[in-house]
This record gives C-alpha cells, sequence and structure tokens, in this order.
C-alpha cells in the first residue's frame, strides 16, 4: 500500500526468500511492485492478501516474469553510454556496414552516419552465414576495427557474438552485445550474458514467437542482467518479394507485454534498400525504440549484404525525415508515445 515503511516491505521481502523465491523491487510512484520469481505453485495468494501492508496480489501466468510489464509497469531505459540511451521514449539509431572490411571503411561509415544523427555504429566482425564459402567476417581484427572507428567518432559500436568462449573479451570491448537471430535460443550464450551487467541485444528468430523471444530475454534476465533490448528483424514467412516478412504490430504489442526497448532492424526485414527507408519511417510511426540500419560506402562491392545497405546520402534523407515524426533534439530523439 501507499506509504508502507521500508522495514515493513523488507520483512515481506525476507519471507518470500524464506520460501526460496527471489524478488525483485519495483519502486512507483504511488505504490511498491514485489515480483517473486521461481516455483511460486505453493504461494498461498490468499494468505498474503490478509497483510495489511498488501495492496494487491496478482498472479503473472505468462512463462517470462523479469521481462514482463506486469513485474516493470514502467519502461526500461537502457543507457548504453554516456549521454546514448535507448527506452522511455527516446529513439536510438544504430547505423553502419554489416560487416567491417577494412579501417578506412568503418571509419569513414562511422563519421557520416554520426553526421546525419546516428547515435551509435553497427557492425559485424563474426558473421553468421547460410554458406560456410562465404564471408565470415574478420574476427578480432574486425573488433579492434570498430574499437578505432569509435576512438575516431565517440559512437558506441554494436556487434555480435557468437560464441561463449567471447563472452569476457565482449565485455571488455565492446558497449551493446548483440545476439543474433541464429542464436536467439543458444542458452548457454544467454546465460552467460546474464552474468555481465552489459546492455544486450536480441534479434529475434526467423520463425521464432513473441513468446519465445521474450522467454531468450528472461535468460539473460534470470541471471542478473536487466540490460535487455529486444530487436525485430523481420521472419519467415511463404512471401518471397521481401528477404523476410517485417511485421509492424509486433511493437505496440511488444510495448504491451513487456517493460523492455524495441528496436527495429529494415534491413535484414527486407533484404532491399529501398525498401528500408519507408519501414524505418514506419515501425518510427509505431513507437519503435531504436532503428538499426545498415549503411555502406560502395554497396555493390560490399562483402556482406549489399542489396540492403543504404548509400551515406540516402542515409541521410532518411534521418531527415525521421526527424519530421521524431523531432531530434540534445543528442536523442523523443516521442510523447503513452503505453495503455
Amino acid at each position: 500500500r501507499p506509504g508502507t515503511e521500508r522495514r515493513e516491505i523488507d520483512k515481506l521481502v525476507a519471507q518470500f526468500q524464506l520460501q526460496g523465491l527471489q524478488v525483485g523491487i519495483t519502486n512507483g510512484v504511488d505504490c511498491t511492485i514485489l515480483g517473486l520469481v521461481g516455483d511460486t505453485t505453493a504461494v498461498d495468494i490468499n494468505k498474503i492478501s490478509t497483510n495489511k501492508q498488501v495492496e494487491r496480489v496478482m498472479r503473472v501466468s505468462e512463462p517470462y516474469k523479469k521481462a514482463n510489464r506486469k513485474y516493470h509497469p514502467d519502461d526500461t531505459v537502457v543507457d548504453i553510454a554516456p549521454g546514448v540511451a535507448v527506452g522511455g521514449g527516446r529513439l536510438l539509431v544504430v547505423a553502419g556496414p554489416c560487416s567491417v572490411e577494412s579501417e578506412a571503411q568503418i571509419t569513414g561509415i562511422a563519421g557520416a552516419v554520426k553526421k546525419s544523427g546516428a547515435l551509435a555504429l553497427r557492425g559485424g566482425a563474426f558473421k553468421p552465414r547460410t554458406s560456410p564459402y562465404a564471408f565470415q567476417g574478420m574476427g578480432y581484427t574486425g573488433l579492434e576495427l570498430l574499437e578505432k572507428a569509435r576512438m575516431a567518432t565517440g559512437l558506441p559500436i554494436v556487434t555480435e557474438i557468437m560464441n561463449t568462449d567471447d563472452v569476457d573479451y565482449f565485455a571488455q570491448h565492446v558497449d551493446v552485445i548483440q545476439v543474433g537471430a541464429r542464436n536467439m535460443q543458444n542458452f548457454e550464450l544467454l546465460k552467460e550474458l546474464g552474468k555481465l551487467r552489459k546492455p544486450v541485444l536480441i534479434k529475434r528468430g526467423m520463425a521464432n514467437t513473441l513468446q519465445e523471444l521474450l522467454m531468450s530475454a528472461e535468460y539473460v534476465m534470470a541471471g542478473g542482467n536487466d540490460q535487455v533490448i529486444l530487436c525485430e528483424r523481420g521472419i519467415r514467412t511463404f512471401e518471397t518479394a521481401t528477404r523476410n516478412t517485417m511485421d509492424l504490430s509486433v511493437i505496440p504489442v511488444l510495448h504491451q507485454l513487456t517493460h523492455l526497448p524495441v528496436v527495429v532492424d529494415p534491413s535484414h526485414a527486407t533484404g532491399r534498400w529501398e525498401l528500408v527507408a519507408p519501414m524505418a519511417l514506419g515501425a518510427t510511426a509505431c513507437g519503435a525504440d531504436g532503428l538499426i540500419i545498415e549503411v555502406h560506402n560502395d554497396p555493390e562491392h560490399a562483402l556482406c549484404d549489399g542489396p540492403q545497405s543504404l548509400r551515406p546520402g540516402k542515409f541521410s534523407d532518411m534521418m531527415e525525415k525521421i526527424r519530421a515524426i521524431r523531432p531530434y533534439s540534445d543528442h536523442s530523439f523523443t516521442t510523447g508515445r503513452v503505453v495503455v
């Protein structure tokens, strides 16, 4: 109830912990929410309700608890770097090439996208490819080049991890660790990332439901890392006109289900550069918390995903249109989105 003293809250927390439950505490404006995580089948709701300090007891039926908006009503804001955050009305634009190819390429593109308003740099050093003969990325050399681009521009870097052996290295050198669509249900990797206190961006698998995406986030959060960002990048359907099928309704649906930030990758969703800007604008209007856009200075000769990459000039044009929807101010896009 409003006005409950801290010592009374601590007593309740201790009682639940004695039952083997984890207790998450969310301090709202008008109340304090205790989220019980674990085997709650033996919890007697009626008994809890008789406690004079308790206003209401609600059982969360969904299997994801920590990611659930019922558990955490307010939007989570994930801080990526000083002055750069995503969630809570901010629109984070991440841009860069699909793959790091050279120091000149990644640094040049980083400078161009920053000038147009991007707040973070994307670039793949380790690339999961369908064919074993396709370019697999530059590996650790690519990560070093990303760091050089960060030093040159100040942009925090977002890049994909593929192996649990690399977790410690990524934790020290990368600002946002991306879990790709193919690794969304690599549960051992998710458990390791749960031990960190660093932002983790999870891309929805090409044939996964939203509940499965949220359960992947739950793996990371169950380990103690609540800095999770969700990414919609299109799913596989019968349609062949685009690389994947992008469902914009995912954005408001996820905002109803979870407090975690939701970003959209229209480049992978469509696979065609001329469709990236329209879908990015649509996602922005639907209330997305961020966009991930592939930008390349020479798409025709890109080593990976050239057809879906915007040239820097096209990216700049797109950003101008986005500003008309979500005004640009003080290094962050803002909106008056209200979640009900």
